[in-house]
C-alpha cells in the first residue's frame, strides 16, 4: 500500500510508482487549492479542479477529511471517495488547562476573551474579527503568523496578537478562552475547531468546509454565512452576553470529541486499507 499525504508534486511521483509496481494508493485530499486560485489569483479555479481530478482519478481511493470536501471531491468528477476525519488530541487539549494567570495577563480589566488560532493568510479572512474587537467587554486573541499577520495589527484594534505558540502553551491559550473564533471559508476540515471543542470552548465558525461536520450549531457553537463580519460579530454577542449558554456549549463540545482521538482516526485509517486491498486483490482474482 502507498499512501499519499498530499498528492501534488512529490506525490504525483508516488501514484506513478505505485501504478508501476501494481501496488494499491490511497490519497488523502487535504487542500482546498481550487479556493485558494479564487482567493489569490482570482482565476484558475477550473484549472486546479483538473489537477486535482488527474490526479486523485488515479488513485484506488481518495479520502476526504469532512462530508463538504467529500461533495466537492464527487462534483467534479473524482471517483472513489470516502470520509476520513481528523483525530484530536484531548489530553493535551482539554478544558482544566485554562489559566487564570494568562487570563489576567491577556484581559487585565476582565474581559471576555475571544481567539483565533491559525496561520494568518489572506484566505483565512482574519479580519472578519474587526467587529468583534469593537464589542464592550471583549478582548480579541490572535493565535499565529503569516503574510497576513502586520496588516492584521491595523486590522483589528486592540486585539492581542501573540504570534505562533505550541505544545503546553498553546492548550493553555486554548483553554483559556471564552469564545473560539474561526472565519476561514476554505477549511477541507479545520483542526483548530476540534482542538478548542476539545478545550471546552464553544465555537463561531462559517457554515462551510469542514466546520460543517464539527460545530452543533445552537449545540457546541453557532455556523454563520461565510464572509459575514456581522454575523459574526453578532454571534459572539449572543454568547458574551449568556455565560450559561457559554458554559452548556462548552461542555457539549468536550464531550462531542472525546471519542475522536488519533488512535480511534487511525484505526479509522487501517481499515480503508484493508478494505482497498481486498477490493484490489478481488479484481486481480477476477
Amino acid at each position: 500500500m502507498i499512501h499519499l499525504a498530499s498528492p501534488f508534486v512529490l506525490g504525483v511521483r508516488g501514484m506513478a510508482a505505485a501504478a508501476r509496481l501494481g501496488v494499491p494508493a490511497v490519497a488523502v485530499y487535504q487542500t482546498d487549492l481550487a479556493g485558494y486560485a479564487r482567493t489569490y489569483m482570482g482565476a484558475g479555479e477550473a484549472a486546479a479542479w483538473r489537477r486535482i481530478r488527474s490526479v486523485h482519478a488515479a488513485a484506488d481511493r481518495t479520502l476526504a477529511p469532512s462530508s463538504a470536501a467529500q461533495a466537492d471531491l464527487e462534483t467534479h468528477g473524482v471517483p472513489r471517495v470516502r470520509l476520513w476525519p481528523r483525530g484530536v488530541d484531548t489530553v493535551r487539549f482539554r478544558p482544566d488547562r485554562r489559566d487564570e494567570a494568562l487570563r489576567r495577563e491577556l484581559a487585565p480589566n476582565g474581559e471576555l476573551l475571544v481567539g483565533y488560532v491559525g496561520r494568518l493568510a489572506p484566505e483565512k479572512h482574519v479580519e472578519l474579527l474587526s467587529g468583534v474587537c469593537g464589542l464592550p467587554g471583549v478582548r480579541v486573541v490572535v493565535v499565529g503568523d503569516g503574510p497576513s499577520q502586520a496588516h492584521l495589527a491595523e486590522a483589528l484594534p486592540g486585539a492581542v496578537l501573540l504570534g505562533r505558540r505550541t505544545g503546553g502553551e498553546l492548550a493553555r491559550i486554548f483553554a483559556s478562552l471564552d469564545v473560539f473564533a474561526h472565519t476561514g471559508p476554505f477549511e477541507t476540515f479545520c483542526q483548530t475547531v476540534q482542538e478548542a471543542m476539545a478545550s471546552g470552548v464553544p465555537v463561531v465558525a462559517p457554515a462551510a468546509g469542514g466546520p460543517l461536520d464539527l460545530v452543533a450549531h445552537g449545540r457546541t457553537g453557532l455556523l454563520v454565512p461565510p464572509g459575514d463580519a456581522t454575523a459574526v460579530q453578532e454571534a459572539v454577542r449572543a454568547l458574551a452576553a449568556d455565560p450559561g449558554r457559554r458554559a452548556a456549549y462548552g461542555a457539549a463540545a468536550r464531550a462531542m470529541v472525546e471519542g475522536r482521538t488519533w488512535a480511534a482516526v487511525g484505526d479509522q485509517l487501517i481499515a480503508h486499507y484493508d478494505d482497498v486491498l481486498v477490493t484490489r486483490k478481488t479484481a486481480v482474482a477476477a
